[in-house]
């Protein structure tokens, strides 16, 4: 199969994301002299991997372009071509070295003030340069492939659309268009303007993407689009490394939570702590729970049995995931959380599937997650907020080794059947070069017909 030539709108490939590490993943084994991204300079960050993708263009002053005064507070990047390899990465702004003051103030009075006066959707815009559209024909792809989430992002892929006039393929990693526009006094005028904004870009798109089949569902509702599902593939070779082998237990298990923390999941978490406490004393065991995260959370103090974890590099999460007892996959229960999280995937789900260690889910019953844990049964399963039924489903899990077994059993299965990237990858493939064939057919057409009038 020949490649077509790719464009990637608005998202770079990174391991420290989850559409980040989707893509990576989607387009592991694509020719890396066929790809290539533009995107603000603000997500250029030093976590990018050149081997899959090194050529990029850096979205800078000359096209996001601030109204006035936001232009004193927005960070000036350079606009043009950035090649990554060992020592390129300098080029790229180190988020440390960025004022500390300057990001206080605009985190804690200037984000807030954007969100609800509404001008958050109108401080900014994005147009195409001269430099950028040279860089455009230049590359001259077969293919656009976009992710975004903002009104500026949603615009600038009509945009570049409407400018190269190729197969446009759009992926969606979460529900943002539910909670986009929101805030503030304005928030019915943004939300409506948006959505016509949006619904504009879901018609020059040629492939529709989501992130799980309940999004699919619910999208070909909303919006009359068939959204066909791509999750994060995984390389099953690479996560069998470190798989769980044994489901036998000594008096010290261990349950794993590897994430954010912060608001929105603290609650969760401090909930998790809570159950392990109970299951301690009433199994007189001393299970610990290990929080992975960039930082530890504050009220880490209060639970003996909570121990903090820094993220490990990429390639020793097999080994780190296969060696714990449990993972865990929690999520907010606050309505405004679920009407963001209701149909997204997380990315770590289908590695957690493959690391042979049992799983269990702790989020509401009306989420992807949930759906499609119900419907492969390779999970436990906990819907209330509520530390006596999660403490039941602990105390379930370490009294029944055969229940460990088949829970681990069933997501590896699936795990192979459907996430392995030598499958999913290959329907990828397909799917975007079927677009870039019909395109170069309807060019050829095209000239057929005007040199028969000739």
């Amino acid at each position: 199969m020949i490649l077509p030539k790719i464009l990637i709108l608005n998202q770079p490939f990174v391991n420290n994301t989850g559409g980040g590490i989707t893509m990576s993943n989607l387009f592991a084994d694509w020719d890396k002299d066929k790809l290539a991204v533009t995107c603000s300079g603000y997500l250029l960050t030093k976590e990018i991997d050149p081997e899959i993708c090194n050529n990029y263009y850096q979205l800078g002053t000359e096209e996001r372009k601030w109204r006035f005064p936001f232009n004193l507070f927005g960070r000036k990047y350079e606009s043009g071509p950035i090649k990554f390899s060992d020592a390129s990465k300098d080029k790229v702004v180190d988020e440390s070295s960025k004022s500390k003051s300057r990001i206080s103030f605009i985190t804690k009075y200037l984000n807030p003030f954007l969100n609800t006066t509404g001008l958050v959707h109108f401080n900014s815009k994005m147009v195409l340069s001269s430099k950028f559209k040279k860089w455009l024909d230049d590359y001259n792809p077969d293919v656009i492939y976009a992710q975004c989430s903002s009104r500026e992002r949603i615009l600038f892929c009509i945009e570049v659309q409407k400018y190269l006039k190729k197969p446009f393929v759009f992926h969606m990693m979460d529900d943002w268009p539910s909670l986009i526009g929101v805030d503030g006094f304005m928030k019915n005028f943004w939300q409506r303007k948006i959505d016509r904004e949006f619904k504009k870009l879901l018609d020059v798109t040629d492939i529709h993407l989501g992130i799980c089949d309940y999004m699919g569902e619910a999208y070909l509702q909303r919006y009359g689009k068939q959204f066909r599902t791509f999750h994060n593939p995984i390389d099953l070779e690479f996560w069998q490394q470190g798989q769980k082998q044994s489901y036998e237990l000594d008096n010290s298990p261990t349950i794993l939570y590897a994430g954010r923390i912060g608001l929105g999941i603290d609650e969760a978490l401090k909930s998790i702590a809570d159950a392990v406490d109970q299951i301690n004393a009433d199994l007189k065991i001393n299970m610990k729970f290990l929080i992975q995260a960039q930082s530890a959370p504050l009220w880490i103090k209060s639970y003996n049995c909570v121990e903090y974890k820094p993220f490990v590099p990429y390639e020793q999460l097999p080994f780190q995931f296969g060696a714990v007892d449990f993972l865990i996959l929690p999520y907010d229960f606050s309505p405004a959380s679920l009407a963001y999280i209701k149909y997204s995937m997380p990315t770590k789900a289908s590695e957690y599937m493959a690391s042979g260690a049992p799983i269990i889910i702790y989020a509401p019953k009306d989420t992807a997650l949930v759906q499609y844990a119900n419907q492969y049964q390779w999970a436990s399963i906990v819907t209330n907020p509520d530390t006596s039924k999660l403490t039941d489903a602990l105390r379930e899990l370490i009294q029944n080794q055969t229940l460990r077994e088949q829970l681990a059993l069933k997501a590896k299965a699936l795990a192979k059947n459907r996430h392995d990237k030598t499958v999913v990858t290959k329907n990828f493939q397909r799917i975007i070069t079927e677009a870039a064939n019909q395109d170069m057919q309807m060019v050829r057409l095209k000239n057929s017909g005007d040199k028969h009038r000739n």
